[in-house]
C-alpha cells in the first residue's frame, strides 16, 4: 500500500504549524505572566547577590583576645604577626580573665595566651607553647581560629629563620591551591548558585505554570485536539527552555563581569551542561504538575523536592562524602549533584569533557525517566 506524498506533507506542515502555534501561545503566556519574569530574572539576581555578596566562606577579621602575660623584645614581635594577620581583628589584654565574660557572651572568638615563660622557653629550644582558647559550641569558627593561630605562630618562626634570628625547621611544607589560589569562596559559590537558579526557573516554574492552566481547565481542552502529547509537551515546554537558558547567561555575565569569577572553560560546554541539566528540572516540574493540578501544591512539591535536595545534597555547601552513606546514596539522583562540579569546573579549571561526558550522560537519563513519568501521568488524568 502506498502512502501518497501529498498527504504525507499535509500531516508535516499541519504537525509544524499547530506546534508553532503551541509555542508562540506559551511565549505570550510567559511575555504577559509577571510571575514567569518575576522567577526568571528578578528571583536569580536576589540569590546571585546574596551568594555573592551576602553568603561568604572567607572568615577574615575575627575578634580574637590577645593576652601577653609578660612583655619581651620576642613576645612583642609575635603579637605583632598577630595584630598584622588580616584573619584576626586583636584585642590586646594582659590577663586572659580579661576575655572569659566576652568569649562566652560572643563578643570574641578565641582567647591568645602568650605565657610569661614563652620568651625563656624559646631561648633554652624547649619548644614554646601558645595557648588558644576557643568556644567549642561553633565548631568551624573554632577550628579556623585554632588552626590561624597556628599557622601564625608557624609563619612568625618561618621569619625570624629566614632573618637568621631562629633554627631552621627539619621540614618545610609549601602549599599550592590549583585553580582559585586565594581560596576564595565566592568563585565556587557563584557558579554553583547559578545551578540552585536554573533549578528554580526550570522546575518551580513549570509546575505553576503548567499547574495553572489544569485549575483553569484549559489543559484538558488542548489535550482533546489533534495536537498529540508530544507536541504538546515540548510546544510548552520549549520557551520555558529558552528562559532558563536565558536567565542562567543573565547570571553567568553577573558572575564573570560584576563578581570577577574566572571563566576558563568554553561556551559550548556551558550550555551543553545547562541544556542538559534542563532536561530534568523541565520534566521534573511537567510531573509535578500534572500529579497535583494545584499551584499551591505544585509550588511545595517543587521546592521540597527540586531547590532543597539541589542545595542540601548536591555538594554546594556540604560535602557528600561526609554524609552518612543512605544520604550519599540518595544524592545520586539529585541532577544538581552533576551540575555544580561541572559548572565550578567550567569557571575555575576548564573544559575536562570526560567529566562533563559522564554528568551530561546521567542528567539525561534522570530527564528522559521525568518526562516519561509525566507522560504517562498526563495520559491517566486525560483517560
Amino acid at each position: 500500500m502506498s502512502v501518497d506524498p501529498k498527504k504525507l506533507e499535509a500531516e508535516r506542515s499541519g504537525r509544524a504549524r499547530r506546534f508553532a502555534a503551541l509555542v508562540r501561545k506559551e511565549s505570550y503566556q510567559v511575555v504577559r505572566d509577571p510571575s514567569s519574569i518575576l522567577i526568571a530574572f528578578v528571583l536569580p539576581l536576589i540569590l546571585l547577590f546574596l551568594f555573592g555578596y551576602g553568603v561568604s566562606l572567607d572568615t577574615t577579621q575575627t575578634r580574637i583576645g590577645l593576652v601577653v602575660e609578660e612583655a619581651t623584645p620576642l613576645t612583642r614581635d609575635l603579637a605583632a604577626s598577630f595584630q598584622a594577620s588580616r584573619y584576626f581583628a586583636v584585642v590586646n589584654g594582659r590577663d586572659r580573665r580579661e576575655f572569659e565574660d566576652d568569649l562566652v557572651l560572643g563578643r570574641v572568638r578565641g582567647i591568645i595566651v602568650i605565657p610569661a615563660r614563652f620568651a625563656a622557653d624559646h631561648a633554652a629550644g624547649r619548644d614554646p607553647a601558645v595557648q588558644v582558647i576557643v568556644d567549642g559550641s561553633d565548631p568551624n569558627t573554632a577550628n579556623f581560629v585554632q588552626n590561624y593561630a597556628q599557622g601564625t605562630v608557624a609563619n612568625w618562626e618561618r621569619q625570624r629563620t629566614q632573618e637568621g634570628q631562629g633554627q631552621p625547621p627539619a621540614i618545610a611544607a609549601e602549599q599550592r591551591f590549583w585553580f582559585n589560589p586565594q581560596l576564595t569562596s565566592r568563585n565556587f559559590l557563584v557558579p554553583g548558585s547559578i545551578a540552585i537558579v536554573m533549578t528554580l526557573v526550570g522546575t518551580l516554574l513549570t509546575s505553576l505554570v503548567v499547574a495553572r492552566e489544569w485549575e483553569r481547565g484549559t489543559m484538558e481542552a488542548m489535550m482533546a485536539t489533534p495536537v498529540s502529547a508530544a507536541e504538546l509537551l515540548a510546544g510548552k515546554l520549549l520557551p520555558y527552555f529558552i528562559l532558563g537558558l536565558a536567565s542562567m547567561t543573565l547570571c553567568v555575565l553577573l558572575a564573570v563581569f560584576l563578581f570577577g569569577v574566572p571563566f576558563r572553560g568554553s561556551v559550548i560546554a556551558l550550555y551543553a551542561l545547562s541544556a542538559t541539566f534542563l532536561m530534568p528540572a523541565l520534566g521534573q516540574g511537567l510531573l509535578i504538575s500534572a500529579a497535583t493540578k494545584n499551584q499551591f501544591l505544585a509550588s511545595q512539591l517543587a521546592l521540597i523536592s527540586a531547590f532543597l535536595p539541589a542545595f542540601l545534597l548536591s555538594g554546594f555547601l556540604f560535602e557528600i562524602n561526609s554524609m552518612p552513606t543512605v544520604i550519599q546514596w540518595i544524592t545520586y539522583i539529585v541532577p544538581a549533584r552533576y551540575l555544580i562540579p561541572s559548572l565550578q569546573t567550567v569557571f575555575l579549571a576548564g573544559d575536562i569533557w570526560p567529566m562533563f561526558g559522564r554528568a551530561i550522560a546521567v542528567m539525561f537519563l534522570i530527564g528522559c525517566v521525568f518526562f516519561a513519568l509525566a507522560a504517562r501521568s498526563t495520559r491517566k488524568r486525560i483517560g
